[in-house]
Formats: structure tokens, C-alpha cells, sequence
């Protein structure tokens, strides 16, 4: 299933299932179902069969291109990334592979709608594009045996680690620079782990201005994302709807001679196979 936040005409935001060109609302044909897309995830093993009888319903139904889809989980509890987990974004930056995960934080104030504008702020010009999978975490646990990690999956959106250069390299630790207001974009909506099988198969590009720059398949991460659910939750207790940026692949703008980075008027799409895709266009911070 593909599960969505969503406004009508800005009114409140309501879960729904996308099918085809329409998303049919939970919110609306089951009443009774959990009113944020976390709950719902954390009850999703009693819930399921009845959501997937919505999909008949009629009456709720909209037309996706009618409606505002906003981040799926529009305030995580956790949203954890993992940094140079692509061989060629490796190379590229002149770093070794790592022996270990190399992971930062991402702010729940960083969370973006997946068509909503992305900010160059203020502070500085250096914005990078970083095309990346989430993981959705479903079921929470600690101490995540490796070869039953995938089983604490709800499924795996799109998301942009959108990345201040220079506030990234001030120091050893990443957050700040990781963590500005709208550099966290998700969606374009959650596709649950059922539907996309073995998520290191998966085509991901990131195109800027309708230029790709980058072009790579998730089957070339160093750490899979069971290495990355079975480290992580030896230090902290996972929980559902908590959010793991998987990694990015060759093509960033730091890399680039000349450097390239995202100006106001820019568009940025990142697109992934099975997921969808989400795009924005960069505006300056008011």
C-alpha cells in the first residue's frame, strides 16, 4: 500500500491511501483509526485488513492532483542518516570506505512536505541535493538481530538530505549543518515494506533543473539497511514512525569542479524506483 498525509483546500490534515490518480481518506471512510500516520504505523497489525477494504470506498476519494500531500510523518521522533554509504560518493568526497557507520541527526524542524519549497537560508549559499531512501521504522525494538532487522520495516519513502556545506565541515559533528528548517523533504508518500520486496534493488537519481546528477541503485550500499537497524538499535530504542536516511550515492554538488550549489529558482527531484518521487523548488529564507 501506499499510505499519505494530506490537506484539502488547507483544512486539516487526514491519512489516506493512494490508488492510481486519487487518494481515498482514512481519515474520513474510518473514523475510528488513529488520527497521525505514527499511530497508525504502530497499530498497523490490527489495522491493516480494515485499511485495505477501504480501498473499494468511493465516496472519500479525491484526485491526487487536487489535494496537498505533506510529509508523511510530519514530526518524527528520530531521524537518523547515515553518511558516505555509496562507494562512488566515497570516492568523491577523497574519504576511505568506512569501517564503521558513520551516522548524524536530522531536526524534526527539518521535515519537509515533499512538493513544499526548500530554503536557502540566510546563513549561507552552500546547499547540496543528497537523493536518498528512508526507512520507516514499524515495529520498535532494541537490540535488532541483523537477519530480522527487515521485519521492524513499515515501508520506504523518498527523501533529500539537503545538506549546509560549510556549516557541515565547521566541525566533526554534522547536525547543524544536516538540520536547517525544510532540508529534511520526505514522501512522496510512505510504500509500505510488502510492496517493494527487497529494498536494495532500487533505481534512485537525483535531477536538478532537469540535469541528473546523480544515477545509482540502492544494491550498491556499503552498510544495508539491516546492518544499519541492527548497529543503531544497540544505542536506542527504535520507534515507530522514526525516520532513517539510508545514505546517498555520487553526484553531489560539493563534488563538482567548479562546486554547484542550489540557488533560489532551482528545482530539485529526487526520484527512486517502486517510491515515487518528490520535488521542490528552492526559494531564499524570507
Amino acid at each position: 500500500m501506499k499510505l499519505a498525509t494530506f490537506s484539502v483546500n488547507n483544512g486539516a490534515d487526514e491519512l489516506g491511501v493512494i490508488q492510481g490518480e486519487r487518494v481515498i481518506s482514512l481519515s474520513r471512510a474510518a473514523p475510528m483509526f488513529p488520527s497521525t500516520m505514527t499511530g497508525l504505523i504502530a497499530r498497523w497489525a490490527e489495522l491493516e485488513r480494515d485499511a485495505r477494504s477501504i480501498l473499494k470506498e468511493q465516496e472519500f476519494a479525491h484526485d491526487l492532483r487536487a489535494v496537498h500531500l505533506k510529509a508523511p510523518i510530519p514530526r518524527p521522533g528520530k531521524i537518523m542518516a547515515i553518511g558516505l554509504n555509496y562507494a562512488d560518493h566515497v570516492k568523491e568526497t577523497g574519504a576511505e570506505t568506512p569501517k564503521d557507520q558513520v551516522w548524524f541527526c536530522k531536526q524534526p524542524t527539518a521535515v519537509n512536505g515533499p512538493f513544499d519549497p526548500i530554503q536557502i537560508p540566510k546563513a549561507s549559499p552552500m546547499v547540496d541535493w543528497e537523493a536518498e531512501m528512508v526507512v520507516i521504522i514499524g515495529k520498535g525494538g532494541r537490540h535488532i538481530a541483523k537477519d530480522r532487522a527487515r521485519d521492524h520495516v513499515f515501508g520506504y519513502c523518498c527523501g533529500n538530505d539537503v545538506s549546509v556545506r560549510d556549516w557541515q565541515k565547521r566541525t566533526s559533528q554534522w547536525i547543524i549543518g544536516k538540520g536547517f528548517d525544510t532540508h529534511a523533504p520526505f514522501g512522496p508518500w510512505i510504500t509500505t515494506a510488502d510492496e517493494v520486496g527487497d529494498p536494495h534493488t532500487l533505481g534512485i537519481k537525483c535531477v536538478v533543473n532537469g540535469e541528473t546528477r546523480q544515477s545509482s541503485n540502492t544494491s550498491n550500499l556499503v552498510f544495508r539497511v539491516e546492518d544499519q537497524l541492527a548497529l543503531l538499535s544497540q544505542a536506542m530504542t527504535l520507534e515507530p514512525g522514526d525516520l532513517i536516511y539510508t545514505g546517498t550515492p555520487g553526484g553531489v554538488g560539493m563534488a563538482m569542479n567548479p562546486q554547484l550549489w542550489l540557488k533560489p529558482g532551482d528545482t530539485v527531484r529526487v526520484e527512486i524506483e517502486k517510491l515515487g518521487a518528490i520535488e521542490a523548488v528552492c526559494v531564499a529564507e524570507k
